[in-house]
């Protein structure tokens, strides 16, 4: 009796961890489809400010820790039911604020518990067809600016806390969970100021780099690449439109409160 009884909870138990797995991250299945835009413009890497018509146009700009943690926060709390008609505006804004509301750094709610989103296969569909909505509705850019975690940017330069930071993001991915960093050039140059979502690892390669595969909002096209470079302790960031290239400081944000 006390053996079926011990096989009893342990199936239930098994039952309930994989009700509680969460899938793994996927680009184009779990980021947004529309950009956040710079406030700057942009020449091989160089801000400008802006000038003329495209000045006044209204632009979706300062979202990128508002789309990092909005996409773990998908991630872990909420699930697609592509089979049940959608949602209407007023409905489909109080269940993205019972998403949003919900510290990104909690553990992931198991399948039954999350919050249904009917209508659409994943979030990048319900982005494309209700990106609007959602812009108004997952959180104004300007409080990042306030952010308690932002003293980092000025007063924790050190090389052991980037090894440090590397080091949480090994840890991290090895547990299949997601790594927002902040990513900074500041003080010394106004070429990075960013945040970006880690969700893999590539292979590490011969000049001693670890690879990283990260949803950058202002590419939504795409994955862009993160690298650690071993030799140099320091992270490194892809070259693109909107940033020269090369190393970069990166600090963790939404792991824990006040981070």
């Amino acid at each position: 009796m006390k053996i079926g009884f011990t096989i009893i909870v342990a199936l239930v138990g098994s039952i309930a961890a994989v009700d509680a797995i969460t899938p793994s991250f996927r680009f184009d299945r779990d980021t947004f489809a529309f950009a956040n835009m710079t406030v700057f413009e942009y020449e091989n890497g160089i801000a400008h400010l802006r000038r003329g018509a495209e000045a006044k146009q209204r632009r979706y700009t300062r979202r990128c820790f508002v789309l990092s943690r909005t996409a773990i926060q998908f991630h872990k709390f909420a699930r697609f039911d592509p089979h049940a008609p959608p949602l209407d505006d007023r409905a489909l804004v109080q269940r993205i604020r019972m998403v949003t509301t919900r510290p990104a750094w909690r553990e992931p709610l198991p399948e039954k518990e999350r919050v249904v989103f009917p209508g659409y296969a994943d979030l990048r569909e319900m982005s494309k067809a209700r990106g609007l909505l959602l812009q108004e509705t997952v959180g104004h850019g300007w409080p990042t600016y306030w952010r308690l975690g932002n003293y980092r940017m000025l007063l924790v330069q050190s090389r052991s806390y980037q090894e440090q930071t590397h080091a949480n993001l090994e840890a991290a991915l090895a547990r299949g969970e997601l790594f927002a960093v902040y990513l900074t050039t500041l003080p010394q140059k106004f070429t990075l100021n960013h945040a970006v979502l880690v969700f893999a690892k590539q292979e590490s390669d011969s000049s001693g780099r670890d690879n990283y595969l990260v949803y950058d909002s202002n590419h939504p096209e795409k994955p862009r690449h993160l690298w650690w470079s071993e030799p140099d302790h320091a992270f490194g960031f892809e070259k693109d439109w909107d940033f020269v290239g090369g190393y970069a400081r990166a600090y963790q944000i939404y792991g824990k409160p006040l981070q």
